[in-house]
């Protein structure tokens, strides 16, 4: 898998609740006021996540099945929440009553669903706020989910340990989602980090899948390297704020009624598609 270095250009999200835009942006302000966010444009020697230049390859992947269900009634919204249940339903049912691989096959499906939304809002440019808020929101109630039915299991057959390094991840996967957002909503740009949310399924729901199938040790090692991803992609992020918002640095705050690019879909900006925080 690549890593890519942030710069001016960076590259286009699957996702409906980030932004893309210029190095220089406006967004909503109080009625008679409109402020400019000035993002750097210099490089920013960080690692950004690993699945990056696959992502427009998913997108035109996924884009003939949004064309297809564009001619439906089938709403971007109803695919969020339909692939958010999906998942939780999955994996708080057979994770933690030891069905691994299956339950990863099912949160693996309601995954791939759940990216069309992106790709069906811009295809139906029915891209807004309550989408984008929507996306990010229920992202977070997934990924808490997968995490979640694994920690249970680990407690309930003895493994203590793993099952503690399972809600790590958990929390920081939320960590890193809202530094994310946090930082976006006070104007500054802050897609870096090594293992967003892509990353971050990936490597979990492969080491479960490859456990329930009898592979040995591969869960243990699956949620360390996850649980040392997820936090130095949140010292990442918490580094690139600290440096965009620096004395003498070129970046802009924005009040709190700024949109945020919130995630692992947002403003009037065309979404891509799919999820990543």
């Amino acid at each position: 898998m690549t890593s890519l270095y942030l710069t001016a250009t960076a590259p286009q999200p699957l996702s409906r609740n980030r932004r893309a835009g210029p190095a220089a942006e406006t967004v909503r302000e109080p009625p008679g006021r409109t402020a400019t966010m000035a993002y750097p444009t210099g490089p920013t020697r960080i690692r950004t996540a690993m699945l990056n230049a696959l992502r427009p390859y998913l997108t035109r992947l996924l884009t003939p099945v949004g064309e297809a269900l564009a001619r439906t009634p089938v709403t971007p919204n109803a695919i969020t929440i339909t692939g958010t249940c999906g998942m939780v339903a999955g994996a708080l049912w057979l994770f933690p009553t030891g069905h691994l691989f299956a339950g990863t096959m099912v949160c693996t499906f309601f995954v791939l669903a759940d990216m069309l939304d992106g790709v069906l809002a811009r295809i139906k440019g029915t891209s807004g706020a309550w989408g984008a808020f929507l996306d990010s929101t229920l992202d977070r109630v997934s990924d808490a989910a997968v995490f979640a039915g694994l920690a249970i299991w680990l407690a309930r057959t003895g493994q203590g340990v793993l099952a503690v390094v399972a809600l790590f991840c958990l929390v920081a996967g939320l960590l890193v989602s809202y530094a994310k957002a946090r930082a976006e909503g006070l104007g500054v740009r802050c897609d870096v980090g090594i293992a967003e949310r892509t990353e971050r399924l990936l490597i979990g729901l492969t080491s479960a899948g490859l456990s329930g199938l009898g592979v040995p040790y591969v869960l243990a090692i699956g949620l360390w390297v996850l649980a040392v991803l997820s936090a130095v992609t949140f010292g990442q992020r918490v580094f690139a704020v600290r440096a965009a918002t620096r004395p003498g640095q070129a970046a802009g705050t924005a009040p709190a009624t700024a949109e945020p690019g919130t995630a692992e879909q947002s403003g009037t900006s065309p979404p891509p598609a799919g999820g990543a925080r």
